[in-house]
């Protein structure tokens, strides 16, 4: 049951153009297929399997909707969640201690929206605490600290069969004994060290007995120890969103080759991290350009996508997403009008009728040259202001079937790519192969 905060939280979102991050079963129309195969991958992520899977479509075929509504589904199921998007300022995927960070930050459960790790890490260490205690040692024990400490050093070496940096084992340590003293600010910081800030000080990093900072090199280890720990304090899985993927494209050669040779490196890895999926959104042109994922062999023929007379199995590696319709962007509009916060329901259906819903999904998809694929977001936003209208209009004189035409707003870059192919001469080097290489 979404509550009033959740709904007027959607309605806002979409005004701007945006996905919004909750409520979005309330309105989630044809994509029961894409789905029901998302929580097949979340049954094998369960069971101990580590995966991989691409959600494939241009823009417009809602990609980032279904990422999100992944992330919702996965904490129906108490994973815990990580929303990452790749792009050119602040997440160099080639760089795996900022996909690291990224992924790291955006640490998300069903009770925590942001910043997870603290709230993770404190779940776990409760369940040590209570494990003993449940074997018979006293909490008021003068070495109940230390056997906690002990207890956390084992099960980690354990969990990562001995794998996690010892680094990783040392800041640990360090903010639980931070904790335990009373020095939550000192803890803190050391938490962001943890979560590959790189503006922790070295008095610091000294005390905890820590040295630099987290590196691309061994940021898939830290990983590995964020994922068991994420296990550990209860949690069946972990699933990553790599939303965005064909922002990639854009990246300078060197840079883009070793940020697809990155996503190999993840495939070829990911049986050996039990417990964590990976979802990548990307273009077709994104997986099919050589500039792209068919540039680099490897990759290209474990992931590839294969039709057979127009048919492709949704369990492949690449799951495709249709296109809206405008059936689809109807029955769209009729779950949010259902779902707007009115005063005066029985005005607003009779305002904002059936007749008039078809009449701007006409309009909206006209205005686009019939190409439905990049109609949704401005859809979404003209269909909430008209209800908004609706809403303010106190004198009731307000009658959108009259007075209402719509005018196609200004484009967002990707938009006026899909309609107005691009015309710019091919550069020869994209024909060339992606070399192979180990990046991280």
């Amino acid at each position: 049951m979404l509550s009033r905060k959740d709904i007027e939280q959607i309605f806002e979102k979409l005004r701007h153009g945006l996905v919004p991050e909750q409520g979005l079963d309330a309105f989630a129309v044809g994509v029961e297929k894409a789905r029901g195969e998302l929580a097949r991958q979340f049954a094998l992520t369960e069971d101990g399997a580590g995966g991989v899977k691409f959600l494939r479509g241009d823009y417009g075929c809602g990609k980032t909707f279904m990422a999100r509504l992944a992330i919702a589904d996965a904490h129906a199921r108490n994973f815990a969640t990580s929303f990452v998007v790749v792009s050119d300022n602040d997440l160099r995927f080639h760089r795996f201690e900022e996909v690291y960070r990224k992924v790291v930050t955006e640490l998300a459960t069903a009770n925590c929206a942001r910043g997870a790790l603290s709230d993770i890490l404190d779940r776990w260490i409760g369940s040590i605490e209570d494990a003993l205690i449940a074997a018979g040692v006293s909490a008021d024990a003068p070495d109940f600290d230390a056997r906690v400490r002990a207890r956390l050093d084992a099960d980690l070496a354990t969990l990562t069969g001995g794998k996690a940096p010892q680094d990783f084992v040392q800041v640990l340590q360090a903010i639980f004994e931070c904790k335990q003293r009373g020095e939550l600010a000192e803890a803190a910081t050391l938490l962001s060290w943890l979560s590959g800030s790189g503006n922790v000080g070295a008095a610091t990093k000294k005390r905890a007995g820590i040295k630099g900072d987290i590196e691309s090199r061994d940021a898939l280890a830290y990983l590995r120890g964020v994922l068991e720990i994420v296990k550990a304090a209860g949690h069946p899985g972990l699933l990553i969103v790599i939303d965005e993927a064909e922002t990639i494209l854009r990246m300078r050669t060197d840079s883009r080759h070793k940020s697809l040779n990155g996503i190999r490196q993840i495939c070829d890895a990911s049986g050996t991290y039990p417990g964590l999926l990976w979802l990548f959104t990307g273009t077709r042109d994104f997986f099919e350009s050589r500039k792209g994922v068919q540039g680099l062999a490897p990759l290209y023929d474990r992931i590839r996508f294969h039709e057979h007379g127009g048919f492709a199995t949704i369990k492949q590696p690449q799951l495709m997403l249709t296109p809206f319709d405008g059936t689809r962007l109807r029955n769209v509009a009729l779950r949010l009008r259902a779902l707007y916060p009115s005063r005066d329901r029985a005005r607003l259906e009779a305002k904002l009728s059936d007749t008039f819903v078809q009449r701007l999904v006409d309009q909206v998809t006209t205005g686009f040259k019939g190409d439905v694929g990049v109609v949704p977001r401005q859809f979404l936003r003209e269909l909430v202001m008209v209800m908004d209208l609706i809403e303010e209009d106190d004198d009731d004189v307000y009658d959108p079937s009259q007075v209402y035409k719509f005018e196609a707003q200004r484009l967002s870059a990707e938009e006026e790519h899909v309609l107005t192919p691009s015309t710019a001469p091919a550069d020869p080097a994209d024909d060339l192969p992606i070399p192979e290489e180990a990046v991280w």
